[in-house]
């Protein structure tokens, strides 16, 4: 099937040979013959869901996040990105785009219907620092949002997809390292809101049927995207400090280990758990992972490339507490032996390949 063919270029060596021997991989997708919210308009209570038979390639709606990547694997016009604010212009003109508020049920409903949707990626939340300080919001966004995203795919057949996060875990969570299923208590509202969005998916696949697959990111690091206020960001902030000034002001501690995965990884995940096979599940929620470091880890590794960068610490008691309350390593043995999840890039990949682009953009526009 194309859609394989096509993830199988950007699996590399890991999905060509893959160590924990899992048969290939096959898609199915079910169609869902009621919904958690009752349907009251005559005009369109009538739902077609595309199936893969008619279609070489599922039709994806995603929330929040421009996932350009997606729309190589699946063709432009099969992926409609959306999100409240105006696109840049490059997102905007690679393929199809609409408006949506998360928190208007009617509006994502015409999309779904309209636009035959069969997969569905929701990646809109306000993150971990942001959400606490401005609580009523991030409760809307995160809880309300995902209410409306849940009874959508439930009611149309989707497949789902909402990411979790380090953040789902709390201070009384085993934290080196942090399995699959233990203990969470968050305090955070964006954590609150994740675990949330764990149960509820759990409960709408028991309950209805829904198709729902989770994964716990932890930080997410990426050269395409400025810092966007969470409690990992000083591990992007780093690199562009590192190359427009030289000098970085780091806002947690030295020693405080977290989790991390370049982002070419976690796009990698996310395709190849949507796409596997469900009788390969075990679960609903898994944990990933790539490589565990600390801020002073990272900073010695950068300053072998750039071995001026000056270092300094100036500690945000907010973003410590919550890092503080956070895993210092996945244990994501689970995804590894149900769907052979296997990362690419460590410390070294990822601070090489992050100079590399960040590097190669402050050139361009030094040049401009």
């Amino acid at each position: 099937m194309p859609v394989f063919r096509a993830l199988s270029k950007v699996a590399k060596q890991a999905l060509l040979a893959p160590a924990c021997g899992c048969q290939p991989l096959t898609v199915a997708i079910r169609n869902i013959s009621f919904s958690p919210r009752q349907v009251t308009s005559g005009s369109d209570a009538s739902f077609h869901s595309v199936s893969f038979s008619e279609t070489d390639h599922p039709k994806v709606l995603i929330t929040g996040l421009y996932l350009l990547t997606h729309r190589k694997r699946f063709g432009k016009n099969n992926v409609i990105l959306s999100d409240i604010r105006k696109p840049p212009s490059n997102v905007f003109h690679s393929g199809p785009f609409i408006y949506s508020d998360i928190l208007d049920y009617k509006n994502l409903r015409e999309i779904v219907v309209n636009n035959r949707i069969t997969w569905l990626v929701h990646y809109s939340a306000l993150l971990s620092a942001v959400g606490e300080a401005n609580v009523a919001l991030a409760r809307a966004v995160n809880i309300t949002g995902l209410h409306n995203i849940l009874d959508i795919a439930a009611e149309h057949g989707l497949r789902l997809f909402v990411p979790s996060t380090i953040g789902a875990f709390g201070p009384t969570s085993p934290r080196n390292p942090t399995p699959d299923l233990c203990v969470q208590r968050p305090r955070t509202i964006y954590g609150v809101s994740k675990v949330h969005a764990e149960l509820m998916g759990e409960y709408y696949h028991h309950r209805y049927g829904l198709d729902f697959r989770c994964l716990r990111y932890p930080g997410i690091i990426s050269a395409d995207s400025q810092p966007g206020g969470g409690t990992t960001d000083y591990a992007v902030q780093i690199f562009h400090d590192a190359v427009k000034t030289g000098k970085f002001e780091c806002n947690l501690k030295p020693d405080t280990r977290l989790p991390m995965m370049y982002i070419d990884d976690c796009l990698r995940a996310t395709l190849e758990v949507m796409e596997a096979p469900a009788e390969s599940l075990s679960m609903r929620t898994y944990n990933i992972n790539a490589m565990s470091f600390t801020p002073e880890e990272l900073a010695k590794e950068v300053q072998k490339q750039l071995p001026d960068l000056q270092v300094t610490y100036e500690i945000d008691s907010v973003r410590q507490a919550i890092a503080d309350s956070w895993p210092m390593n996945f244990d994501d043995s689970n995804a590894r032996n149900d769907w052979c999840w296997k990362h690419d890039y460590d410390l070294p990949e990822l601070v090489q390949t992050m100079l590399n682009f960040i590097g190669s953009d402050s050139r361009i526009a030094q040049a401009n």
